[in-house]
């Protein structure tokens, strides 16, 4: 796990929303996408649109489009890999 993986794991006990995770990592937008990507691709994050209790299914083709509006969650195996490193 990178530490960019980390610390977005680290923001994500709770739905967060695209924004707030953008300044609480402090990470660019383009490596915060990118992070989010890998993590969902292996299914450590959730994520949720229009609203925090709606998942939306992870498609890499609209990931883009939507990443900014969504919000995410640590899966529970994502919160597993963060306690155990």
């Amino acid at each position: 796990m990178t530490d960019a993986e980390f610390d977005v794991l680290d923001e994500l006990y709770f739905v967060t929303p695209f924004a707030e995770l953008l300044k609480k990592t402090g990470l660019p937008r383009p490596e915060l996408v990118e992070t989010l990507r890998r993590l969902m691709d292996v299914g450590y994050v959730r994520s949720f649109w229009p609203d925090p209790d709606t998942e939306l299914a992870y498609e890499e083709s609209s990931f883009g489009a939507l990443v900014g509006d969504c919000q995410f969650l640590a899966s529970k195996e994502g919160l597993l890999q963060h306690n155990t490193r």
